[in-house]
């Protein structure tokens, strides 16, 4: 990250570019922001999952749930970037208030799966990806923006691709569509309509239309993946922080993306009755026992790859 002066500034105050990594991640989220709100907006709430309103309040309401999980999840750690590049106290100050309130999504009840209807305390984190997003701005205002970082590209591109490949069938219903007659991917994934139970009339969808949480492992896992390639650029302790953040984000995404797609690509096609734990909220299962564990040991192995210095990255510097 190559320092730049700051426009406007008379003192010589500096701050670094902006990785460019970064405004991917602002990127991802926007374009399913979006999505969500068309889709929440021209579907009746009987369609989707958990929600009771229609219509653009629906819509809205919906990307504002969003908007704290998984959004404020990825965003601490982009503030945690954030923090490295700001050169203010005013400025660090509010990297600081934008990683608390993002944090507010942990406690119990802020989102419920079971009902994902927008309550007034989801307004918390909300403002705390708002001050981040303002910060980032300001940074790429000052200092530009610096090229993506090639850490690990290779490996991270393959699981990014791995990854958007897995998440077809959610990101058709993220459009409030089905794969079913779509070639090859209509075989491939089971997404139309089932029998919810035999004997039984009914049916419903093996893959709802709307937003799943097995989309927001996904996220995770691609914030995580884009933010791996800017831990070599953040120094001190912040360093370790930041690096068990994003394995911790990493091995959570991948959590909740196998646990969805488990149960509609396999379970609901009768192949078997066992499912993977669901890792959503914190509980003692084997589940988050496998995810605190994976996230351990990569961080331990990261740390032991930084400490060598064996992963930094050939550094771009951007003219002044």
């Amino acid at each position: 990250m190559t320092p730049h002066p700051r426009l406007g500034d008379d003192d010589d105050r500096r701050c670094a570019a902006l990785p460019a990594g970064v405004v991917g991640i602002w990127l991802l989220f926007a374009v399913v922001a979006v999505e969500i709100v068309v889709t929440y907006a021209r579907l009746p709430a009987t369609e989707l999952y958990n929600v009771s309103r229609s219509g653009l309040a629906g819509g809205f309401g919906r990307a504002l749930v969003f908007l704290n999980f998984p959004v404020a999840l990825a965003v601490i750690g982009v503030a945690l970037v954030l923090f490295q590049l700001l050169v203010g106290r005013a400025e660090r100050a509010l990297a600081v208030v934008s990683i608390a309130l993002c944090a507010v999504v942990v406690w119990p009840g802020v989102v419920e799966q079971a009902d994902l209807d927008p309550k007034a305390v989801n307004a918390l984190p909300a403002l705390g990806v708002a001050i981040a997003l303002a910060l980032t701005v300001l940074v790429a205002r000052d200092g530009g923006l610096s090229p993506p970082g090639r850490y690990g590209a290779g490996w991270r591109i393959g699981t990014a691709a791995l990854t958007l490949g897995i998440s077809l069938p959610w990101l058709a219903a993220e459009l409030g569509f089905y794969l079913d007659g779509v070639p090859l991917l209509g075989w491939l994934f089971l997404t139309g309509k089932l029998a919810s139970q035999p004997g039984v009339a009914a049916l419903h969808p093996a893959v709802h239309h709307g937003h799943h949480h097995g989309m927001d492992g996904a996220l995770l896992m691609l914030t995580a993946l884009l933010l791996a390639s800017m831990v070599t650029g953040v120094t001190g302790k912040l360093r370790l922080v930041l690096a068990g953040y994003v394995a911790l984000v990493f091995c959570y995404g991948v959590g909740n993306l196998a646990n969805d797609a488990w149960l509609e690509q396999v379970v609901k096609r009768g192949w078997t009755t066992w499912q993977i734990p669901g890792v959503t909220v914190p509980h003692v299962n084997g589940g988050w026992g496998v995810i605190l564990l994976a996230a351990l040991t990569v961080w331990l192995a990261w740390r032991r790859s930084l400490a060598g210095g064996h992963d930094e990255p050939t550094r771009v510097p951007t003219p002044d």
